[in-house]
């Protein structure tokens, strides 16, 4: 009976553990300025590709925001529910090869992400153009 009981035990670890590590789930991004949480972000995969969208935005006075400065298929819609990052595919340890959105500027970036080696529960967000980036870090939201 232990035994059994210890295999169920390690499976399940073992389970958590890689669940833990994985990019797919409920990401709040941190306002870095305030060190407050903005928004819940989710990230998915849809047909091998892998999105992240805006599922809950925080701050009760920006909920009805409109990404005023998007372009294309993203102009005007609310950021609650904007499909903010899109077309990302499994490069090694990272998801690269997509782009994201800045919802403020309606600005996009070329965008890399990847679950921070020392804490499975930070995500590293990279927007890039050229040489230039800048990385957050999202903290998994439980």
């Amino acid at each position: 009976m232990k035994m059994k009981n210890t295999l169920f035990l390690i499976l399940f670890l073992t389970g958590y553990a890689f669940q833990a590590q994985t990019i797919f789930g409920k990401w709040k991004t941190i306002n870095e300025e305030t060190g407050k949480p903005n928004s819940i972000i989710e990230i998915y995969e849809d047909d091998g590709v892998v999105n992240g969208k805006v599922v809950r935005i925080l701050k009760d006075s920006d909920k009805d925001l409109l990404c005023n400065n998007c372009a294309g298929d993203l102009k005007d819609q609310p950021i609650e529910g904007l499909e903010l990052m899109r077309g990302l595919e499994k490069s090694g340890k990272e998801y690269a090869g997509g782009v994201i959105t800045d919802p403020k500027t309606g600005k996009e970036y070329k965008v890399k992400i990847w679950v921070d080696e020392t804490n499975p529960d930070r995500l590293k967000v990279r927007g890039y153009i050229a040489f230039f980036f800048r990385t957050e870090t999202w903290h998994r939201s439980k």
